[in-house]
């Protein structure tokens, strides 16, 4: 036996022969060209064609690995298949990940600043036309606050707190390597990436700019090898949001008026007969909204040429009655090598957007009375001034009878062309041209009906308006790169320009026939008006990257800006940043088979801003007077020849640990220091000016970032990973002009306190004796607080701030066989709003003829049987000033909100094919659905930085979605 076994040939035993396979995306069934396949233990490998295709030699029993950058590596067992299918998972911890950081890319692991990226199919989760509230709750320190629920309304955007009182806190956009004077208006589904810059290692590129952080964003571009054609198809209902707040009906109503004990206040007309009448405004003013979103796009590649071009369409109808938003754009990012050396890459984008505004007034929703109907018997909308209206309501307004006919619309039309070119000297050396114009017009119309009571006085009226925008940017770069031995080295020398000029015109007429929408069908010119500004930026910039064996790395980068915004004495800024890396996974004495990665950096940087003024160092005069007939000049404002730029200092400290192959962690801890602040100080009316800015004060800002990730399944064909995380800032007003305190409306700017400090009485409860308001009173010598029932008499004091303590977001991604379920949340804890709605809505009868909350279940009104109340007694009239600003109405608006929710599933690869498609997947999708906050409002998230009188809330949205790809 022994013997017949020897004889036989090793060539049948172990016989090789040609596996024929294809690589693709596990998530997209996209084929990925390069991926390496080798088998293990030998030298016998190959790669992946241009269509994901390969060929390789193999023994039954063999181990095949597949590695590619960005993807998790497989291995697969060969067992004699004559073909083989592989699907690669994306890895979100790879280190030779390429990140782009503004100007220029770099690996992951020789990244030295704080930069957060985030792909493109990780943002068009939830149905948006705006890409900035896409990154809510999905990266560090970054907090994202839709502030209405409008169509196409634009968030906040707040990175690493705010570091300045009045200049702007908003983070610059950069698009293609373009800076945007604004948030740009891009299709969401164009965008490939977004890197967040947060700190001064990271952003001091930008300068002057870069102050309050820096979101670059790149849109997509063909890829080697890859020719589709993809649709992508979302549709969806939205309904209004009412969440707890609610109005009371006319039967609740009623029985708060029988509890007014003033009987002599109350008006004859009240009476049991109301009850029979019961209007639900809310009802009446919104709507079950709709959504499409439908995209077509093409990536192709010759020997020469590589193209993508989209096209999409954008429609949303509001959940508030007669409110809508349109968008239709269309981009097309071209690269074509003229030869081995000069790439020419043009970019074309355009946007056209529409609103569509005859919506009914949230306000008078919530606060007219259910005791009034609206209709007619014929069901026409009741003019409330004419004789016999019956109307009970204080303002005596009917918003429908006007809205039958009053509209407003606008448009805006936006291109941004790049004429963008390579030209490598060899392969280490490059130039960069990038060169763009962006052109924006927009405009407006408001029309007002004569036979409506708000045209009544001027026998009706239109107006309208046109606004216009130009920047130009270029940026001329050169960019050496190369690999030493050991050392990696990459410097960078560029000149920058950006300008922008705008100017605006707008007229309005009154005495117009019914219908007429011309302006010149207007009787008698009423008003015109005009302006024209402009501004310019000049910069200087310098980088060097260094990095040894991938242990260390290095980052020095300068830049040198000029501003129009600034005189002769400082027309120039100066912006630098040191930082440096230590991969300590990669030491020789490393060996912690525990630890995927250990990485330890630091940072140090300086920013800068500018004033929100275009001209804050001339004297500045209102040319719109005039006198006896002739143009006259006005004061407005005083110049200031030596202001200087608003300075931020930024320190950074980070470290970055992998483990078990399953668990990323990262945590970050700044400190930013902004001096010089900007700042217009008010003069007497005795000046003649209004006022002047100047360099007077300091502010500090303090955080921690921490990001996890974990996934906590992971195999072939089960997946599912989470990452967390969560920012913390603090901030403190360190210097003031003489350490003045100045105080706003409602809040206080003060050396030592927060920035978004509230300044008012305190409320102290309900007085259990008599029903009557109390209000804390300090005495200003000893301190010693006592309580008060006069409201003039209780002490002004800070209650509190609107800065959140902490904010962040979950993400969940879960995928087993083409299945899968990906879910985000967001949340906030500490902020506090003053609920200003409370102040009308909930006014224990200050506005008798106006409509009011529910009591929250944990609150109660006064009564002799319920003397711990919550609430005053009610009077027809008021309860002795407790509607008056307090922080009565001051609530936490901490909430966990699920932001979405998306279940879908990919069809097999041998199905779609059968269909000549090359992926297709269906989906549902959830936004907004669940809302946990202790805020009585409508919306905690809308409430941060918008409205809280009458909130638009988030809507809730179902959407039905389709992806093919051809």
């Amino acid at each position: 036996m022994a013997f017949i076994l020897s004889s036989i040939p090793w060539g049948v035993m172990a016989q090789t022969q040609d596996l024929k396979g294809i690589v693709k995306d596990s998530k997209t069934s996209e084929t990925i060209p390069g991926v390496n396949v080798l088998v293990k233990g030998t030298r016998n490998g190959t790669i992946t064609d241009f269509d994901g295709e390969f060929t390789i030699p193999v023994e039954r029993g063999n181990t095949l690995v597949f590695s590619f950058i960005g993807f998790t590596t497989q291995e697969i067992v060969y067992t004699g298949q004559s073909s083989l299918e592989v699907s690669l998972n994306a890895d979100t911890k790879d280190l030779q990940e390429v990140i782009v950081t503004g100007y220029g890319t770099q690996k992951r692991e020789n990244l030295t600043g704080s930069i957060a990226t985030v792909s493109g199919d990780k943002l068009t989760d939830i149905t948006s036309p705006n890409i900035g509230n896409m990154l809510q709750g999905k990266v560090a320190g970054v907090d994202v606050i839709a502030s209405t629920g409008a169509p196409g309304a634009m968030p906040t955007i707040r990175i690493r707190g705010r570091s300045s009182i009045r200049s702007s806190v908003t983070p610059i956009w950069v698009v293609d390597g373009v800076i945007w004077h604004d948030t740009p208006i891009l299709n969401p589904n164009d965008v490939e990436s977004i890197s967040v810059l947060k700190d001064a290692a990271a952003a001091a590129l930008y300068g002057s700019r870069g102050a309050n952080g820096v979101i670059v964003v790149t849109t997509k571009g063909a890829k080697a090898g890859v020719n589709k054609l993809s649709l992508n198809v979302k549709t969806g209902v939205s309904v209004f949001n009412r969440r707890d707040f609610q109005v009371m009906n006319s039967e609740e109503l009623h029985d708060l008026w029988t509890q007014f004990p003033n009987t002599n206040s109350i008006p004859g007309w009240f009476d049991e007969s109301l009850k029979q009448r019961d209007t639900d405004w809310l009802d009446i003013g919104t709507q079950t909204g709709q959504v499409r979103d439908y995209n077509l796009s093409y990536t192709g590649t010759s020997e020469r040429a590589r193209v993508f071009t989209a096209f999409n369409y954008f429609n949303e109808t509001g959940t508030v009655r007669g409110d809508s938003y349109e968008r239709l754009s269309a981009r097309i990012n071209y690269d074509y090598d003229i030869n081995s050396k000069l790439t020419f890459k043009p970019k074309l984008a355009a946007t056209y957007t529409s609103n569509e505004n005859a919506r009914h007034s949230i306000y008078d929703m919530y606060r007219n009375l259910p005791w009034d109907n609206p209709f007619a018997a014929d069901g026409s909308p009741i003019n409330t001034l004419t004789p016999g209206a019956n109307w009970r309501g204080r303002d005596n307004r009917n918003y429908l009878y006007d809205l039958q006919w009053n509209f407003g619309n606008s448009s805006v039309f936006n291109i941004l062309s790049n004429i963008d070119f390579q030209y490598d000297f060899n392969e280490y050396l490059s130039f960069i041209s990038t060169n763009s114009l962006t052109f924006y017009t927009g405009d407006s119309f408001n029309y007002t009906d004569p036979r409506s009571n708000s045209g009544l006085a001027d026998n009706g009226r239109i107006s309208a308006g046109q606004n216009k925008r130009i920047t130009r940017f270029t940026n001329q770069m050169l960019s050496y790169t190369r690999t030493f031995d050991k050392h990696f080295v990459n410097i960078l020398a560029g000149y920058e320009f950006n300008d922008y000029v705008f100017s605006n015109v707008s007229a309005q007429g009154k005495g117009i026939p019914a219908g007429a929408q011309v302006i010149s069908n207007a009787s008698e010119p009423q008003a015109i008006g005009g302006t024209k500004n402009d501004y310019a930026f000049q910069s200087y910039l310098l980088n060097a990257n260094y990095s040894y064996e991938n242990r260390y790395s290095a980052q020095a980068s300068f830049r040198r800006d000029g501003a129009s915004r600034f005189g002769a004495n400082n027309k120039y800024g100066n912006f630098f940043s040191l930082s440096g890396a230590w991969n300590i996974h990669n030491e020789s004495f490393f060996n912690i088979s525990s630890i995927d990665y250990l990485r330890t950096k630091v940072a140090y940087g300086q920013v800068g801003n500018t004033p929100s003024s275009l001209y804050p160092h001339l004297e500045l005069f209102s040319l719109n007077a005039q006198y006896d007939g002739n143009p006259a000049a006005v004061a407005a404002s005083l110049g200031n020849p030596n202001l200087t730029w608003e300075k931020t200092a930024a320190s950074n400290f980070g470290i970055e640990i992998g483990l078990f192959n399953r668990i990323d962690l990262a945590a970050e801890y700044y400190i930013k220091n902004t001096t010089d602040l900007l700042h217009f100080v008010p003069l007497p009316n005795i000046s003649g000016f209004d006022g002047y800015f100047d360099n007077i004060g300091s502010v500090l800002n303090k955080g921690v970032e921490v990001t996890l990730g974990l996934d906590v399944l992971k195999t072939n064909d089960l997946n599912w990973r989470l990452d967390f995380n969560i920012g913390l800032n603090r901030n403190e007003i360190t210097e003031l002009y003489e350490n003045r305190r100045q105080i706003s409306g409602n809040r206080i700017v003060e050396v030592g306190e927060d920035i978004d400090t509230w300044f008012m009485r305190k409320w102290a409860g309900v007085n259990p004796e008599d029903g009557t308001p109390l209000w804390e009173r300090v005495d200003p010598n000893t301190g010693e607080i006592t309580l008060t029932g006069s409201y003039a008499q209780a002490t002004l004091q800070k209650v509190g701030t609107s800065t959140p303590q902490f904010f962040g977001g979950l993400t969940s991604s879960f995928d087993f066989k083409g299945f899968y379920l990906n879910a985000n949340m967001a949340f906030s804890k500490g902020a506090l709003v003053y609920h200003s709605a409370r102040e009308t809505f909930d006014s224990d009868g200050a506005y008798p003829t106006y409509n009011y909350m529910r009591l929250r279940p944990e609150w109660s009104r006064w009564s002799p049987e319920n003397p711990n109340a919550t609430h005053p007694q009610p009077f027809f009239g008021g309860n002795n000033d407790a509607h008056r600003p307090s922080s009565r109405f001051l609530e936490d608006v901490s909430f966990l909100r699920i932001r979405n929710i998306t279940a879908g599933y990919r069809l097999p690869v041998t199905f779609i094919q059968k269909l000549k498609l090359t992926g297709l997947d269906v989906f549902v999708s959830a936004d907004n659905l669940i809302t946990f906050t202790s805020f009585s409002g409508l919306d905690p998230e809308a409430a941060i930085f918008g409205d809280t009188g009458s909130q638009y809330p988030l809507p809730k949205r179902i959407s039905f979605g389709l992806n093919v790809n051809f």
